[in-house]
């Protein structure tokens, strides 16, 4: 009698799971055929739509983007997608075509889209589809802010509503230069000079090492831009491009868009935070510091004072200081400076790590910045390195 009825509680167990799994099928039928495909709907690249990347910056309707790696990324399940980019003042530019804003469109996780924002204005057809599928659309940035900016308009979609992507575990802030930012990593001849178009944030080492640790990003660097000089080959100082200066703001840049300017715009920091803060700064430094110990005391004790910055910014964050990819002889002046912030403040959640310099064997992109195979490496001990800090 007992076997008998654990077989039938078993039978009915069974039923019940086939019920349930042709109720979801069912669901899935049903949520495609409450799914208006005739009708495109119009979102805006707001937080409630979409999980923005980086530093950006919403207004009248459009979403700005002026640092590296900037953008957006949304999912939705549809037969269509379109995107409207819309360019500074600088893209209908000819004369200015080597500074036009690099961007990259992905489409579940493949890029599907490399183009310049040559036009003030672009329509990007992402996918036109006969049946629905689900999709995983990013937008991304690839160059600097100084060159130019770009604003995401609007957003078209035939399907179910757009909606954020998830927020990763943990979010890493990098504060760098060109090495940051993947300066002429699409050019392997060391002879060639800087051009946006051959610059790919999503190929440098911060992009690989918060890819590595599935964490999201932000990145706040700029080229040629130091803790107290800019680089500079003629020994003098180059205070405009210093990157303390630009940390509370969204950026700088030489181009306008519409009423939109970075170095005029303030970064909102009561929003998410970052778990951590990497600082790669002094490469530019070290051509105007060269090996005058009053000059690189000088950029020890700014850097201390930037540290100070951080942390006001940043109360909760873990701080990594990192140098060498393309020269160390500063790097010990990276040591005193966090000795000098831990002594200063009593704070013990900052410390530094010394990046191997790139060598020859692994090629050089443009200008003698570091090749693909340099970031690589780079990325994974600095993901290491992170690794080991943050437990």
């Amino acid at each position: 009698m007992k076997k008998t009825k654990k077989i039938f509680l078993c039978f009915t167990a069974i039923i019940a799971l086939l019920i349930t799994g042709c109720g979801n099928a069912n669901n899935v039928e049903s949520e495609k055929t409450q799914m208006d495909l005739s009708n495109e709907t119009v979102y805006t690249a707001n937080k409630e739509n979409v999980k923005l990347l980086g530093r950006t910056y919403f207004d009248e309707d459009i979403l700005y983007c002026a640092l590296s790696g900037t953008g957006v990324e949304f999912r939705f399940t549809g037969t269509r997608c379109s995107i409207t980019v819309k360019g500074d003042s600088g893209s209908a530019d000819e004369g200015a075509k080597d500074n036009h804003a690099r961007i990259g469109i992905y489409l579940n996780g493949d890029r599907i889209i490399d183009d310049m924002i040559n036009e003030s204005e672009k329509i990007y057809e992402v996918f036109n589809r006969e049946e629905p599928e689900e999709a995983v659309v990013s937008v991304v940035k690839l160059s600097e802010s100084p060159m130019s900016t770009l604003g995401i308009k609007e957003i078209k979609c035939v399907g179910s509503p757009i909606e954020p992507t998830e927020n990763k575990d943990m979010l890493i802030e990098f504060v760098g230069d060109s090495i940051t930012c993947g300066y002429g990593i699409d050019d392997p001849d060391k002879d060639h000079h800087f051009v946006t178009a051959t610059e790919d944030v999503t190929k440098a080492y911060a992009y690989l090492t918060a890819k590595a640790l599935d964490a999201d990003y932000s990145m706040v660097s700029f080229s040629g831009y130091g803790i107290i000089s800019g680089y500079t080959d003629n020994g003098k100082k180059v205070t405009a491009q210093t990157v303390p200066q630009f940390y509370t703001k969204l950026g700088y840049s030489w181009g306008q868009n519409g009423s939109f300017s970075p170095q005029n715009t303030e970064w909102d920091f009561s929003g998410r935070k970052p778990d951590l803060v990497v600082v790669n700064l002094g490469t530019n430094d070290d051509s105007y510091t060269q090996n005058d110990a009053e000059k690189q005391a000088e950029y020890s004790e700014k850097y201390t004072e930037f540290l100070k910055l951080i942390r006001e910014k940043n109360p909760d964050a873990r701080i990594l200081c990192i140098l060498g990819v393309m020269g160390d002889r500063l790097y010990p002046f990276v040591e005193k400076a966090v000795e000098d912030f831990t002594q200063q403040t009593g704070d013990g959640k900052i410390s530094s790590f010394k990046l191997t310099p790139q060598s020859a064997r692994d090629g050089y992109s443009a200008d003698w910045h570091p090749s693909v195979k340099t970031h690589e490496k780079t990325a994974e001990k600095v993901a290491e390195e992170i690794k080991r800090l943050m437990n």
